[in-house]
């Protein structure tokens, strides 16, 4: 099943983006360091056309350090991109972020003093607490929820830009499908909108190929079964979520795998590589033309019909 989440304030939001993007000097678009793909809002490269865009990879400290590092070169293949990890336990390396605006903003022969930069980010990426930080004092409001900031604001920095925070909004519609499981699993998608055994059922897959110590040494499993279904039932009996008569309760192993993920219990992981994503976006292009291409003959003979139905 495919995961959506598109509420009215989004919507709306991205059309207030679109009208003060011509105004704005620089985009701060911050990322998941998790899931730097999923987490990077598609629409935003039409929204920003040429103006410079730092990347924060934002919960660098919950992600595996060399893919993070793999991330970096990957995203400054764009033109006009400068990747930073950053995370919210050491303020002093986003305060840096002081330093990189200047800097970004110096190649555009812009002075700092009242420029315009605007930070964009899917919800609950952390964009509110970074926003606090970098104005040295509470500003924006903060919550571990999806879907905090509703409305724009602008804020003074130290350095005289002035900064405009927008409301995480996601896409109409998420593709690859795998993006919107990998928002799920780490908190950017309401959970009243997907299911989570679903979600812990693709989730452990790719953590079962990927991170296989990782749960060997959470679960104190002697064996990471490839099946899914399976190792997440091995999960559940080992932290004891079994009903009466030895049923593993599917949603509780579901919820507590999701939970320890996202706060990093079960150690630093990136739940996507650069290679991956591309194969998906490969693939999900693939079947999109497919679809396309169906519909198209189904309308050709729907005409057909009709002409033959008119004779």
């Amino acid at each position: 099943m495919a995961i959506n989440w598109f509420p009215g304030h989004m919507h709306k939001a991205r059309k207030d983006i679109a009208e003060v993007m011509s105004q704005t000097d620089v985009v701060i678009e911050v990322l998941d360091a998790r899931i730097p793909y999923s987490s990077e809002n598609p629409l935003i490269p039409a929204l920003r056309r040429d103006k410079p865009c730092i990347k924060l990879l934002n919960k660098a400290d919950l992600a595996d350090p060399a893919m993070t590092q793999e991330w970096v070169q990957h995203l400054e293949r764009e033109q006009g991109v400068t990747a930073i990890p950053v995370t919210q336990k050491e303020p002093a390396g986003i305060r840096h972020l002081l330093t990189q605006l200047d800097a970004v903003l110096a190649d555009r022969n812009l002075s700092a003093r009242n420029a315009q930069a605007m930070i964009m980010g899917i919800p609950n990426v952390g964009k509110s607490t970074l926003i606090n930080i970098l104005a040295n004092r509470r500003i924006a409001k903060t919550g571990n929820e999806a879907g905090v900031t509703k409305s724009q604001q602008r804020i003074k920095l130290e350095n005289r830009v002035v900064l405009t925070d927008t409301p995480g909004f996601l896409w109409p519609k998420l593709n690859p499908p795998s993006c919107g499981f990998r928002l799920a699993a780490t908190g950017a998608i309401k959970e009243k909108v997907f299911d989570y055994p679903e979600v812990a059922l693709f989730t452990v897959a790719y953590l079962g190929r990927q991170y296989p110590e990782a749960l060997k040494a959470r679960y104190r499993l002697e064996q990471v079964d490839e099946d899914d279904l399976t190792l997440l039932e091995d999960i559940g009996r080992a932290r004891g979520t079994v009903r009466k008569g030895g049923m593993v309760d599917l949603e509780k192993v579901s919820t507590l795998l999701i939970s320890e993920l996202r706060a990093g219990i079960l150690g630093r992981i990136t739940l996507e590589t650069p290679a991956m994503t591309e194969k998906e976006e490969a693939e999900a292009r693939e079947a999109d033309a497919r679809i396309k291409a169906e519909k198209e003959e189904k309308a050709k003979l729907r005409r057909q019909r009709a002409r033959k139905n008119r004779r």
